[in-house]
């Protein structure tokens, strides 16, 4: 099987065409020049339209075979089957629009993405997936060790993608519970972080619930301050301000309370995302002691790169092309 290190620079094969236009556009040009000079043959030698065409093939070839050279293609990778102990680890994140309230640095959603980028690094070997919710919850990215996937997702945070807005932490919590494996053995947590606005009274049933049933362990990370800020109309400078139907400027605040009673009913504990340090070692702490499941994790081996069986015949296309005169032989 082959694959490729660097594919996006195989987008350079679609350079081709351009370049045979552009062999293909000298060409006339020069044949009109040619025409405009009138009768050139005691001023300048023979000019050899198939040495021309077959030093336009050897470019293209060289040219070809360098960007699968650059893309580097590997081969010999086996898969390999291994076992790991893990726990699961579900990262609820709230993308409502107060999210985007700046009473923190840079901004609600912006700081949440760096402290669940640092869990994600800090909870490797565990097994983690992705909540996104506002007015609902979906699953964005299930259980796995693939935390470059993980990571790629939490960098798409956005309110943009709920079009239902609010804070639904009962619906994110039922919905972890739904996505963790149904079978025994194995701690599982969930880590909320939201600023837990909208005073959902359904959140902390279903706290309590997964706690007892499921004897899943919920952290509340609490987004934003008890001061708080007006919520921006889009996440960037200078945008306008969230208005209530009498035009007054709207004001969200961090409800430490709820997110300290659902931390209470999940058997975890409320802490606030702008501790990162003491945050992130607290739940690292957490889900140490949480019992690990055997998980088999497939991997490939190390692959060797073939980049250099390319690289040669670009090597030489291009000395030969150098080589290859325009002029005719002369007789």
């Amino acid at each position: 099987m082959v694959q490729f290190h660097n594919p996006e620079l195989l987008i350079l094969l679609a350079f081709l065409p351009v370049l045979f236009l552009l062999w293909l556009g000298y060409q006339r040009w020069r044949g009109i020049a040619m025409l405009r000079l009138g009768d050139t043959t005691r001023l300048m030698p023979g000019f050899s339209a198939k040495h021309f065409w077959i030093k336009g093939s050897l470019l293209s070839l060289a040219f070809a075979f360098l960007a699968v050279a650059w893309a580097n293609p590997q081969m010999g990778g086996q898969k390999q089957t291994t076992t790991q102990k893990a726990a699961d680890v579900f990262l609820a994140i709230d993308i409502s629009q107060s999210m985007l309230c700046r009473d923190v640095a840079p901004s609600r959603l912006e700081l949440t993405k760096i402290v669940a980028q640092k869990l994600v690094q800090a909870l490797e070997g565990e097994r983690i997936g992705l909540i996104y919710f506002a007015g609902n919850a979906f699953l964005a990215a299930p259980l796995s060790t693939d935390y470059s996937f993980v990571l790629q997702s939490i960098q798409s945070a956005s309110p943009d993608l709920l079009t239902e807005q609010g804070t639904a932490i009962a619906s994110a919590l039922e919905l972890a519970d739904k996505s963790f494996e149904a079978e025994p053995g194995g701690g599982r947590a969930v880590v909320l972080i939201t600023d837990g606005e909208n005073h959902d009274e359904e959140a902390l049933d279903a706290a309590k619930k997964s706690f007892e049933n499921n004897a899943t362990v919920i952290m509340a990370l609490g987004a934003g301050t008890t001061d708080g800020g007006p919520i921006p109309t889009s996440d960037w400078e200078g945008s306008q301000y969230k208005r209530d139907e009498n035009g007054e400027i709207v004001r969200t605040r961090l409800n430490e309370d709820l997110l300290q009673k659902i931390a209470l009913a999940g058997g975890g504990q409320a802490l606030n995302l702008s501790q990162i340090d003491r945050s992130v070692s607290a739940i690292e702490h957490e889900v140490a002691g949480l019992e690990k499941r055997v998980l088999e994790v497939q991997s490939m081996s190390d692959l060797k790169s073939w980049y250099q069986w390319f690289l040669l015949p670009a090597i030489l296309f291009f000395g030969l092309e150098v080589m290859i005169s325009l002029r005719k032989k002369s007789k």
